[in-house]
């Protein structure tokens, strides 16, 4: 018992490391209460030791050197850059759409200080915090009426439980789709409070079936764009044409829900079609929901646009103040969506229809590059440049292969998962591919400026 209480009493007291100059300078300018933590930790750690029975090293320097160790750790932020070589380009898990540099700048802009988030400037009295987008969102889709709300589902839950509580919305069975995290469109017609009516069959819906099941309790007529999933072979489903039509014919409104809604063509790039925002509202729709992380680029959103009565009673809603998005959003939304006023400047400057369009050639370039300057680790890392295909991801264009290069890292002591986990460790982590026990670097989604910082953050850990 005498030892341990030696032991104890030669672990230096927290205000000496307090003083410490390289201590202090490696917290810089974060707060202090980060060095205490971490002070208190590795002493803490040495006090359990001497509690089990250990002799841990007490001295000063062996001290500092863990707690200077477990201070680096601390003051990277939980939410951080990680590089996407994972060729999935609108990963759910990694952030999904990476935004552009202008629409950082505007948010920096309008973020570091006040800014007329609902505040009418010309007439000098309070606003709408829709205003700021729905006018461009008028002339991109020829849209009546705009709103915006925390994500899809959210619009989602929003159009439905504003016009359709207690009444019944009718959708093809062959559309009751489940997204990431479990999200169904049955389950959020419970929550809604309408009444789900299903017609057709898994693989085959006739327009005949939505006549048939319309009674004096529909309230909407709704179809869901199965953009995570196809069905193919024996299959048939109406146009959305002609649900309008039944929609016209009935004085019933037709709602679509677009999941991931793009406002270009993306044909143009070799991929395959996907109806954009323009084309659905153009068919007579009367409200279309769609994301605005996806293939649209933004930030995380839900856009709802369509006839501005309905728009009205959606707004009006007491939900829709519960799922309103705030000038962070609605900044980088608007920068976004002004790309969009000068296609090729939105092909150039938003990063996922860059990522999508980017010639295969560039692609290869990118990956000879980090090749060329991975060769100093050839010794103990086996690397080759190999042919590969990407994905869209996202839930978007769910068969859509995309080809591309990847640089292929197999490492010659360490097993597969003990790389994969290293690399991941690393201060930018680098998130790849397992394939044929190699780690796959897929140069698609790897953006040129990340290269130097593979490389680096590789020469760190390994060199």
């Amino acid at each position: 018992m005498g030892k341990a209480e030696d032991l104890f009493r030669k672990i230096p007291k927290v205000d000496v490391f307090l003083k410490d100059k390289e201590l202090l300078e490696e917290l810089g300018g974060e707060p202090r209460a980060l060095l205490i933590k971490s002070i208190r930790k590795v002493l803490d750690d040495k006090r359990k030791k001497i509690e089990s029975g250990e002799v841990p090293n007490l001295s000063f320097d062996s001290l500092k050197g863990e707690i200077l160790e477990h201070l680096k750790r601390l003051k990277i932020p939980n939410l951080r850059k990680v590089i996407n070589a994972t060729g999935v380009i609108l990963h759910t898990n990694l952030g999904r759409a990476p935004i552009s540099e202008r629409a950082i700048r505007h948010l920096k802009w309008v973020s570091t200080g006040y800014s007329n988030l609902e505040y009418d400037v010309k007439e000098g009295r309070r606003g709408l915090r829709y205003r700021n987008v729905e006018g461009i969102l008028r002339d991109l889709t020829g849209a009546e009426d705009v709103c915006v709300v925390n994500n899809n589902a959210g619009a989602v839950l929003l159009v439905l439980s504003a016009l359709a509580k207690g009444k019944e919305v009718i959708v093809s069975r062959g559309e009751l789709i489940e997204i990431g995290g479990s999200f169904r469109i049955p389950d959020v017609m419970v929550q809604s409070g309408a009444i789900l009516k299903e017609v057709g069959t898994t693989n085959k819906t006739h327009i005949s079936d939505y006549e048939s099941a319309i009674s004096e309790n529909t309230a909407l007529l709704m179809r869901v764009h199965t953009s995570n999933y196809k069905i193919l072979g024996f299959t048939e489903k109406p146009s959305l044409k002609d649900i309008v039509e039944i929609g016209r014919k009935y004085r019933i409104p037709v709602y679509e829900d677009l999941g991931s809604g793009s406002l270009v063509n993306l044909t143009k790039f070799g991929l395959s079609y996907e109806p954009t925002v323009q084309e659905v509202l153009k068919s007579g729709v009367d409200v279309v929901s769609f994301s605005g992380d996806k293939l649209l680029g933004g930030p995380q959103a839900g856009i709802i646009l369509g006839r501005k009565e309905l728009l009205e009673r959606i707004k009006r809603h007491p939900l829709n103040r519960a799922l309103r998005v705030g000038k962070l959003t609605l900044s980088v939304l608007e920068s976004t969506l002004r790309l969009y006023l000068d296609e090729d400047l939105a092909i150039k400057e938003i990063p996922v229809l860059s990522l999508l369009s980017q010639p295969l050639e560039r692609i290869k370039k990118r990956a000879e590059s980090l090749f060329s300057k991975l060769q100093e680790f050839s010794k103990f890392i086996d690397i080759k440049v190999v042919e590969e295909e990407s994905e869209v991801g996202g839930g978007a264009l769910p068969l859509q292969k995309l080809p591309t290069f990847a640089v292929s890292l197999r490492h010659k002591v360490y097993s597969i998962g003990i790389f994969d986990c290293l690399l991941r460790e690393l201060d930018v982590p680098i998130i790849g591919r397992i394939k044929d026990d190699r780690i796959l670097l897929d140069m698609r989604t790897v953006f040129d400026e990340d290269v130097e910082t593979i490389y680096r953050m590789l020469r760190e850990k390994f060199l």
